[in-house]
Parts: structure tokens; sequence; C-alpha cells
């Protein structure tokens, strides 16, 4: 199991338009060979917008785009013509394919926070689609077939523990309050890379929220 701290992520964004983004593998100019994925995981963002901040229009191809609102909401539009606000508890999947171009707003007079999470496809190319599951349950397991992956939101009260997915490769992010992991404690932003997961299990040591993708 390898652990990455929030405090080690590479910082970006645009401060004077009132973006922060904090990235947990290689991005943009922050280029290192040893971190550009783990599994399917390619990408792991927090982005902070302040309201009536955001990403204008921009390009994705080849990649399956999952965000999950920590707080605030998102809106979003692209130029398959789907146009949606995105609250905490939903699961928004853009599936780019062989290439989409979409907009990331905080219309809200509140601040925004998301997680979004992008993974290689199995095989490239094909039509975007687009997807929102909106309040989406512990025990629903949202399914990325098009990059052998599944996620798994698990919420914890303090001392509630849940099975960590047998699997080849897991990716634990930490949206909020504490657990403890194969003796390791995690705080919010934290995440754990595990090979070969088999019999570990996730305790709260608060109220948390934790996003698992399970990996083939």
């Amino acid at each position: 199991m390898d652990v990455r701290r929030a405090g080690e992520r590479y910082s970006g964004g645009d401060a004077e338009g009132g973006i922060e983004s904090f990235h947990a593998f290689s991005f943009g100019s922050h280029y290192d060979p040893d971190n550009l994925r783990f599994g399917a995981v390619i990408a792991c963002n927090e982005e902070r917008l302040a309201p009536f901040a955001g990403f204008d229009e921009h390009p994705h191809s080849h990649t399956e785009i999952v965000t999950w609102v920590v707080e605030g909401e998102l809106t979003h539009r692209d130029s398959t013509g789907h146009e949606t606000r995105v609250h905490p508890g939903d699961v928004q999947r853009l599936s780019s394919a062989g290439g989409v171009r979409h907009v990331e707003r905080n219309d809200a007079d509140v601040p925004l926070t998301f997680v979004q999470m992008w993974l290689a496809p199995l095989s490239p190319g094909g039509d975007p689609s687009y997807e929102i599951v909106h309040g989406i349950a512990d025990s629903t397991p949202y399914a990325v077939p098009e990059a052998g992956a599944m996620l798994h939101v698990r919420r914890l009260g303090p001392g509630e523990r849940t099975a960590i997915p047998d699997a080849p490769h897991v990716y634990a992010h930490v949206v909020r309050g504490e657990v403890t992991l194969d003796g390791e404690r995690l705080g919010p932003g934290d995440a754990a890379r595990i090979t070969n997961a088999e019999g570990l299990e996730a305790v709260g040591e608060t109220g948390a929220e934790l996003l698992l993708w399970e990996m083939t």
C-alpha cells in the first residue's frame, strides 16, 4: 500500500480566476515519470472554484471523466448538448471517447469543491457519452466498464468498518473525515494506492466519506 498525503499533491489552477487545483498525479507542467497513473486512474484532482468562477470550454478525448462534488453545485455543459447541475452525492461521468468539449462552472454565490478522477479506457475512440446518477447509495457501486473499473462510495460513522474490494488495484481517496486503513490513518485529501488488495478494511475514526476505485 502506497499512501500519498494531501500535502504532497501538485498545486495549480488560476488564483486570479478563482480556481485552486490539487493534483495527485502528473498533470500539465507537473511531470513525474514515476507518477503517471495507478491502474486505470490517470488523474485525481481536487478543484476549488470561487463563486462564479470556472473552466471555459476545453477539449478531452480518450478519457473517462468521473466527478464527485464535495460541497456546492457544479454546472456542466458539453458539446453533445448536455447541461446539468451536479450536487453532493451525485456521480457524473463524461466519456470523452473520440473527442468532446465541455464547460465546468460554479454559477452559485458560494464556493464549490469537487473531486475529478480521470481513467484510461481499455480501447480508444468511439462516440462520447454522458451520465449522471443522482444521490448514489453506499450499496450501489458505479461501473465504468470502458475502463475496467468500479467506483464504491463509503460513508462511515466513528468506529464503523467497511471492506476494501479484493482486486489487483484499488485506489482509495478520503473526501472528508478520517479513516484507518491497514494501520495508516488517512485524512481529507489523502489517498492510498493498493496493489493486490485482499482482506483489508477501512475503519471510520470520525464521520468520513471514502471513494474506492476497484480495478481489474
